[in-house]
């Protein structure tokens, strides 16, 4: 078998790269034989085919021809007969597409079957009976049945051959659409007499090497004279049907006449037609020549069909015709989208233009039926381009965004411009996949937490959550402390961040008194590559426990002194005897102060204001109540559960400073002894020997002090006048009141009935005595040695 390869290759560029290549090969090649060199063709390597997973692409199902990557070249798959891949067509072809991926491109490549000689002329009937009256008359045509030969040019049917040739010679008729009509001319009158049957053998011949050829006899019986054959009215009929037609349709209607009379007039129709599907679909009725439908015409499978007609009368005279049907066109076939090559996942960051899908558009119909538009559904960044005749691209639009949509459902709808209009569709699902193009974004722009003071190390105090609109990975957020100072100190000495949670735990104990609040910052940072990240200010606010009692400012409670508040006798109802101030290092309502009036010598005398804490008379002073009078209050904040502290109030009810020292110098020494005795009994084993050795000193000194004393008075006869400094105050004294008095002092034996002379009155009446004096009043030494007088006055501070 020769192998005759013709190539023509064509190259050129739309949206990607596209190329054309055409190869010409005989049929009846054995399986494996060489098509081409595709790979050679195309300018492609290799390693190209290989890496795009090169594949072929066919509309239909039946494939003839495979592709070997490794070698690049097309190889012949199944065995190709060309008279059952093209019947009705003299020109054969292969259409197919090559598709590369990454990226994508494909090609179109056609293959031309050339035909071989193999198949020869063939006759559908092996005889052929004519009855022909020996009247006919020299020239009378009788029309033969043609062969077929499925083969094409030189290859298909070239002549006819008749013998013998005594009587009949053969014509052949060419018709415009290059079949030939055989005909069979009697050249000699026929003699019954003579000769009652002729037998003649038709040879049909092609052209090919080796020539093949095929024949059938022609039994002719001589009848007796019917020396008029039937005529058609026309040699050729023409006539029009719509496809899908239903069955027993008249497409039209033959008419032929006979000029004899009688039986000889009498005509029969029928279709000579062979070796088609023409009387599959058509009969005619052989009485009145209706031609009518047999079965469904299908416009994409015929377009047109030439029914060869004969009309015979009895006395075996015949005419022929052919009636032309032309196939009409019915919008009836959907556009078939076929999808050649497409991507599942798409990276959001990809770029526009960027090719998705390839698609290939086909219509069965024609004309304007066949036109198909095709397109994508709205408001999505994806559109179709078409890239050549019956090829669409899809392409993104636009810029993605797998956070705004994850996922794409892509209808791509094909419609033709039919009446009416038939369309079809195919849903095309698009993942996006994720690229960190997001930062975590806080569910807040701050936060505020709370945590009461003198928490527990480690109590979880709060959470901070972020969210990532990007996915996997990329979502994952981690949580950070970032650094900083408070106070000096590092913030993770606070507080400290669950990496994966966000929960903000107290890494210590506060104390609301030392620290109220401070911030930090948290950082967000996702998993990606490279990670992005956002951050938040918190600020932890301390709240306040009720930990700590009230703190009294007045008065204050010395452990030596005694603080007394004077009321005149004639002091009226609501009289201000003094004020108790206290403060409340808490805060809030743990700072809200209450008092109260715990105990009294005498509850009826005086009150606590509730709020401010003034002490005042709620009864006249009488000259029955007791001078010294001593009031317990206690103050009381308005925490859960409540603290408190007690001061105790000495008030004196008189009118003269002497009659107040008398009282509470006996209250002093009693209360000083009462409260040290205890103390005192424990030390005095301590500090036995201690004192006798000290009386021994003591003695000694009294003597010579008393003896120095009478000297000093026995020389001097000048009265003693006593000395005050301006404004003298006691260095020692530890009272609260802001004023000085100044007072003289008449001594007896008894200190406790010693006459006071008072100087310059304050406007606060406080007495402040000093228990840790052994008289009431403390002892000052002038600049003049006034010691040494023996009945001085003393100088004493009231407060």
């Amino acid at each position: 078998m020769n192998l005759h390869l013709l190539l023509f290759f064509t190259l050129f560029a739309v949206d990607s790269v596209f190329g054309q290549v055409s190869y010409s090969i005989p049929e009846e090649m054995a399986k494996g034989s060489l098509v081409g060199n595709i790979a050679q063709d195309l300018g492609l390597e290799i390693k190209r085919l290989i890496a795009g997973k090169a594949k072929i692409y066919k509309r239909n199902n039946d494939e003839y021809i495979e592709l070997n990557r490794e070698r690049g070249v097309l190889l012949v798959k199944e065995r190709i007969d060309r008279e059952v891949l093209c019947t009705e067509t003299e020109l054969c072809a292969l259409h197919f597409q090559i598709i590369l991926e990454n990226p994508m491109e494909f090609y179109s490549v056609t293959v031309q079957i050339t035909d071989v000689n193999d198949n020869a002329p063939a006759f559908e009937k092996n005889e052929k009976t004519f009855k022909i009256s020996e009247s006919a008359i020299v020239g009378a045509k009788f029309v033969l049945e043609r062969a077929v030969d499925l083969d094409v040019g030189i290859n298909g049917l070239q002549r006819y051959e008749l013998k013998p040739t005594d009587n009949f010679a053969l014509k052949l008729h060419n018709n415009a659409d290059g079949n030939k009509n055989v005909e069979m001319v009697l050249q000699k009158p026929l003699d019954r007499e003579k000769q009652e049957q002729i037998s003649l053998v038709l040879t049909a011949v092609d052209g090919g090497e080796p020539q093949m050829s095929g024949t059938m006899l022609i039994v002719i019986t001589v009848l007796d004279a019917n020396d008029n054959a039937p005529v058609f009215t026309q040699q050729t009929y023409k006539a029009t049907v719509t496809e899908n037609s239903p069955k027993g349709t008249v497409v039209a209607t033959v008419t032929a006449s006979d000029a004899d009379q009688g039986s000889n007039s009498k005509i029969t129709y029928s279709i000579t037609n062979t070796l088609d599907n023409v009387r599959k679909l058509f009969e005619v009725n052989g009485e009145n020549g209706h031609v009518t439908l047999l079965g469904n015409i299908d416009f994409e499978k015929s377009r047109h069909f030439q029914i060869n007609l004969l009309a015979s009368d009895e006395g075996g005279l015949t005419d022929s015709c052919k009636l032309i049907v032309d196939v009409q066109d019915v919008n009836d076939n959907k556009p078939e989208i076929n999808i050649m090559s497409k991507s599942t996942v798409i990276s959001e960051d990809a770029k526009p233009n960027t090719v998705v899908t390839m698609i290939n558009i086909e219509d069965a119909d024609s004309g304007e039926n066949g036109k198909v538009q095709c397109y994508v559904n709205e408001n999505i960044p994806f559109i179709l381009k078409t890239s050549t005749n019956d090829f669409y691209s899809l392409v993104t639009d636009s810029d993605l965004d797998r956070e705004r949509a994850s996922e794409y459902n892509i209808t791509v709808t094909c419609s033709d411009e039919g009446v009416p209009s038939l369309s079809s569709s195919v849903t095309l699902t698009l993942q996006i996949s994720d690229v960190n193009d997001n930062a975590p974004v806080f569910e807040r722009s701050s936060y505020e937490a709370y945590i009461v003071e003198n928490n527990t190390p480690g109590l979880s105090v709060f959470t901070v959550k972020a969210r990532d609109a990007d996915w996997n990975q990329n979502a994952r957020v981690s949580y950070i402390l970032e650094d900083s100072s408070v106070n000096g100190v590092p913030v993770s000495s606070y507080v400290s961040v669950s990496a994966d949670s966000g929960v903000i735990h107290a890494v210590r104990s506060f104390d609301y008194e030392q620290i109220k609040d401070f911030q930090f910052c948290v950082k967000a940072q996702d998993g990606g590559s490279p990670p992005l990240s956002s951050n938040v200010t918190v600020k932890m606010v301390i709240q306040d426990q009720n930990d700590n009692p009230p703190q009294v400012l007045y008065p204050v409670q010395t452990g030596g002194s005694v603080v007394a508040e004077m009321v005149p006798r004639a002091a009226d109802v609501g009289y201000l005897v003094t004020k108790v101030v206290a403060v409340d290092v808490d805060s809030g309502q743990n700072a809200w102060l209450s008092y109260k009036l715990q105990k009294a010598t005498d509850r009826a005398l005086f009150e606590v204001g509730l709020q401010n804490g003034e002490i005042r008379t709620i009864r006249q002073v009488s000259d029955k109540d007791a001078v010294k009078q001593r009031l317990t209050v206690i103050v009381e904040d308005n925490g859960q559960p409540s603290r408190s502290a007690t001061v105790i109030v000495n008030v004196a009810v008189a009118d003269s400073f002497p009659e107040v020292l008398s009282e509470f110098t006996d209250f002093t020494h009693d209360k000083e002894y009462n409260d040290n005795l205890t103390f005192y009994l424990v030390l005095a084993l301590a500090v036995v020997s201690f004192l006798f050795i000290t009386c021994l000193v003591v003695i000694i000194s009294v003597k010579i002090y008393r003896w120095r004393q009478s000297r000093v008075m026995y020389h001097s006869n000048l009265p003693v006048i006593p000395y005050y400094p301006p404004r003298y105050s006691d260095t020692m004294a530890t009272g609260t009141l802001p004023h000085v008095y100044n007072y003289e002092v008449c001594r007896t034996t008894d200190s406790r009935r010693s006459d006071c002379k008072f100087g310059i009155a304050g406007s606060q009446n406080v007495l402040i005595m000093d228990p840790s004096s052994t008289g009431t009043m403390q002892r000052i030494q002038s600049e003049k040695s006034i010691l040494d007088e023996p009945d001085s006055p003393l100088e004493v501070r009231l407060l």
